[in-house]
């Protein structure tokens, strides 16, 4: 098994631990905020995710930036960055931008990195930190933690109930027809669009796949084009009313999990983006033209 498998199937407990480590962190944004989440590649998915939830438990305007296009000159209450490893530069540049005009909140999992000097409140998920080049359980564990630190958000569901549902994620066969198809396109609404962003960044990073990600109601206008025999339109969380039929029709196969947590969908996607890389001899613990962190000179 690959170092990569073996820290996927750790989630459930991560999330889990991450439930109990943001009661007491005094970090979160404050309901009524006005906030900006920000990151990069993996991280930046997870702060859209992020921003999307906390809206919708009507905590207040939430934006998601990558990095490199926050815009600085906008007014928020509160900046949070998620890094995993500390190091990266679009990040830290960030942070260093606004130290003193706002206050800035940093998720890692390294805490002898740059990030704990620039950012004014840290939150370390070292438990969750990963030997792996490719983000899997660090990226889930962070929007965890950020999850349980929004309380009730109507319709989805308490972080200790999608480990449950991860539990399943991490050891039920993948289906035959999704694991031999020639390309999938990922699909979400509302938070669970970051999802599918991530999902198809994880089958490329790992196994170089033809993979794509829409929000699941412009699917139909347009990217359904891509679908048809031997390729897979997934989507996370509910299915719009129809497009099921939109997809059989065009001869494609449907993924979706309508009543399990979409966060524990995605491991099914991170399990399914190894499973490619070994079948066509890459190796998902390193993969092609990536490194753990992008520092830049």
């Amino acid at each position: 098994m690959s170092r990569t498998a073996e820290e996927i199937a750790t989630q459930p407990e991560c999330w889990r631990r991450a439930a109990r480590a943001a009661v007491d962190f005094d970090g979160f944004p404050r309901p009524g905020e006005r906030v900006a989440v920000t990151g990069c590649g993996t991280s930046w998915f997870m702060a859209i995710a992020y921003a999307a939830l906390r809206e919708a438990a009507g905590q207040g305007e939430t934006d998601a930036f990558a990095s490199s296009e926050f815009p600085v000159g906008r007014a928020y209450d509160r900046v949070v960055a998620i890094t995993r490893s500390g190091t990266t530069t679009e990040v830290l540049e960030l942070l260093e931008r606004l130290k003193g005009s706002v206050p800035t909140t940093a998720l890692t999992a390294d805490p002898k990195t740059p990030v704990m000097a620039v950012a004014d409140t840290v939150a370390v998920l070292d438990w969750a930190d990963e030997e792996s080049v490719v983000q899997t359980r660090f990226a889930t564990t962070a929007l965890a933690f950020l999850r349980a630190g929004l309380g009730e958000v109507p319709g989805v569901k308490p972080v200790a109930e999608a480990a449950v549902d991860a539990e399943l994620a991490v050891t039920e066969p993948l289906a035959d027809p999704v694991v031999s198809a020639e390309q999938w396109t990922f699909l979400g609404r509302g938070w669970t669009y970051g999802l599918a962003l991530e999902a198809g960044l994880k089958m490329r990073e790992a196994a170089g796949a033809w993979t794509e990600a829409y929000p699941a109601m412009e699917y139909r206008h347009g990217p359904i084009a891509i679908t048809g025999p031997n390729r897979v339109a997934w989507v996370f969380g509910a299915v719009p009313e129809g497009l099921a039929a939109d997809v059989a029709g065009v001869g494609g196969q449907l993924v979706a999990d309508p009543t399990g947590d979409p966060l524990a969908d995605l491991i099914r996607a991170q399990r399914l983006a190894v499973a490619l890389a070994e079948s066509r001899g890459f190796d998902p613990d390193r993969p092609r033209n990536l490194s753990r962190s992008v520092i830049l000179p």
